[in-house]
């Protein structure tokens, strides 16, 4: 019996001790939340390549073609060259305005007047359809001074007269019965040089009515004149205020002119 009772006193100890413990209540469950869905916002679809109105073409426009026009000079035979060493060609001396003489191989005239004006005429030359070059080199020349050559010149002094001035501007003249006017007025130019020391190979094409006229090249103008149909050339030399002018020619040559 005591022996029973021993072995029973773990088992009523360990009872007893859990008879004392506090019960442990389990927590409530709690709800699981159910997660709202997102509220879409519609965003803008981008459109990188928006599309375009089907292309069309035009329809084609075939333009004339416009012809350009050939002003070179066109020339035949040799007339005449002149380098300017022969004194009984050309008007020389000297004068109220001024002095016109021969150089080495030039001729060269000195204005010295205000205002003042010269020119030279070649001698025993009439010339009616012809091409024409002369190269002029001002030495001494400002602003509207000018320089250049006297065309078709007859016998009472009627003619038209190819103007260069010294600051880059060219123009054709005509002087009848003393009588002046312009067919070409004054225009300026890339092809003449401004100033002195200068160089300018004067040229100019005449058949008939119709002058072309040239600077150092290139084509300047076309004139139709039909009043003076032939006759002599020339050069001037012209101050436009109070001061000298000095202007040198050379290397003259003339050929028959070519439609």
């Amino acid at each position: 019996m005591k022996l029973y009772l021993l072995a029973m006193i773990p088992f009523i100890i360990i009872a007893g001790s859990a008879a004392c413990l506090p019960l442990i209540t389990q927590p409530p469950s709690s709800q699981t939340d159910t997660p709202l869905s997102p509220t879409n916002t519609l965003t803008p679809t981008i459109i990188w390549f928006p599309p375009t109105p089907t292309y069309t073409p035009l329809p084609k426009v075939t333009l004339p073609v416009t012809p350009t026009v050939d002003v070179r000079p066109r020339y035949g035979d040799l007339i005449l060259t002149d380098d300017f060493n022969d004194p009984a060609m050309w008007e020389l001396g000297t004068f109220q305005d001024g002095v016109i003489a021969l150089g080495k191989d030039e001729l060269t005239l000195a204005v010295k007047k205000e205002r003042g004006y010269l020119f030279s005429l070649r001698q025993d030359t009439s010339l009616s359809d012809f091409y024409a070059e002369i190269k002029a080199s001002p030495s001494i020349c400002r602003d509207g001074d000018e320089y250049g050559f006297l065309l078709r010149v007859s016998s009472s002094l009627d003619f038209y007269r190819f103007s260069l001035t010294c600051d880059g501007q060219t123009r054709v003249d005509k002087f009848i019965k003393g009588n002046a006017s312009s067919p070409q007025p004054l225009t300026m130019s890339g092809a003449v040089p401004p100033g002195a020391p200068s160089n300018s190979q004067l040229a100019v094409w005449a058949v008939g009515k119709e002058m072309r006229f040239f600077a150092n090249g290139e084509h300047l103008f076309t004139v139709y004149e039909p009043t003076l149909p032939s006759g002599g050339i020339g050069v001037f030399a012209r101050a436009s205020g109070e001061d000298d002018v000095t202007v040198s020619y050379s290397n003259l040559v003339v050929y028959e002119a070519t439609e």
